[in-house]
């Protein structure tokens, strides 16, 4: 049987959990806090976390359209935008 390496730019693709993706994100972030990261570990470490933040932002964006759609299921585009937490 072949074995399976993960690319640090593979992310698992749109049916993957949310949640699998921000907790892989979260302890990636754990370890480069820890600051013991070589620069090329660091760097791999960096574009997977940019990889895995993509991936749930689109998750995040997939939720927000089936909650306009609920909303209104005549015009989802025409909702009014959820307000953002950010600044």
């Amino acid at each position: 049987m072949a074995k399976s390496t993960r690319n640090a730019t593979t992310v698992p693709g749109p049916a993957a959990a949310f949640e699998q993706s921000l907790d892989e994100l979260e302890a990636l972030v754990a370890r480069m806090e820890q600051g013991d990261l070589s620069l090329d570990d660091s760097l791999a470490a960096f574009e997977r976390g940019v990889a895995l933040y993509r991936n749930c932002q689109g998750a995040l964006d997939q939720a927000e359209l089936r909650v306009r759609k609920l909303l209104d299921p005549e015009a989802p585009d025409l909702a009014e935008p959820f307000e953002s937490d950010a600044p």
